[in-house]
């Protein structure tokens, strides 16, 4: 129990109700230290230079001198010096009131514009018969406005295409790849240089007997097919004879080839370079 003449405690939802603001209905215009302040504080100093609005960024002074030219329809082969160097002076004393080093590099194209308005204002210098005219001496200024201008548009229309990460996200997806092995395809080049070397140990082993031997590529083709029967490989060099001749051999390569264009045989490799093998292209019943 309370002493007597204390203060009732108030449960917890009380507390939370005497912790907010009295005022509910307005919306808080900010925040100060993580409270909602609904009204301005009376003693508020702002400076006159917290907030300043640029209307025109520019990113040096060829694009400040363009956009003058263009905004006001001028031919920019026959520029109005006088009002252009009017209104680039007036911009370049803004910003020069309140960043001198970023005014130090507009200066100098003012610099520029009042020198080539000055030798306009000037006589032509006398010259003599058959020398050719002087250059206008706004012919530079033009050039690099113009080289400038195209660069600019360049790079608008690069940015206006479409950007990774920007405008468009590449799709990734997962696709689960079989699982039963690709066995790289032997190429003609190892095939020849295996039937080489069987060919080469043939000769090794032949005997110097003369008879006649028939040989028959189908009959051969047939003892080829018993022979892979039951086998899950047979390595290339298994299934010739070297001892029975090189006429053998050639009837057996023939058939071999023979048995792969029909496609009841295969020659593969596990990888390049490696020892072939022949199996059968189906499973006998």
């Amino acid at each position: 129990m309370s002493a007597a003449g204390a203060a009732p405690e108030l449960p917890p939802a009380a507390h939370a109700e005497a912790s907010t603001p009295a005022t509910v209905d307005q919306v808080a215009i900010a925040r100060l230290y993580g409270e909602p302040l609904f009204a301005l504080p009376q003693d508020l100093y702002i400076p006159p230079d917290a907030l300043e609005v640029f209307l025109e960024a520019f990113e040096g002074p060829l694009d400040l001198l363009l956009y003058l030219i263009r905004r006001q329809n001028f031919n920019i082969l026959d520029i109005p010096l006088a009002e252009v160097t009017r209104q680039y002076l007036g911009y370049v004393e803004q910003i020069r009131a309140r960043n001198l080093e970023l005014a130090a590099e507009y200066l100098l194209m003012a610099a520029m514009l009042i020198e080539i308005k000055s030798r306009l204002l000037l006589p032509p210098a006398p010259r003599a018969e058959g020398e050719p005219e002087p250059e206008d001496p706004r012919a530079e200024l033009v050039r690099r406005l113009l080289e400038y201008e195209r660069i600019k548009l360049a790079a608008q229309a690069l940015d206006a295409l479409p950007q990774h990460g920007r405008d468009f996200w590449r799709a990734h997806v997962r696709i689960e790849q079989s699982l039963a092995p690709r066995w790289p395809d032997v190429d003609p080049e190892e095939l020849r240089a295996a039937w080489r070397d069987i060919l080469r140990r043939a000769r090794l082993v032949q005997r110097h007997t003369i008879q006649r031997e028939a040989l028959s590529v189908r009959e051969t083709m047939s003892q080829l097919l018993r022979t892979l029967q039951g086998r899950r490989f047979a390595e290339f060099a298994e299934l010739f004879e070297p001892a029975r001749g090189v006429a053998h051999a050639v009837v057996t390569f023939i058939a071999l080839l023979e048995l792969g264009k029909e496609g009841l045989v295969e020659v593969t490799q596990a990888e390049p370079y490696a020892p072939l093998y022949v199996r059968l292209t189906y499973q006998p019943v």
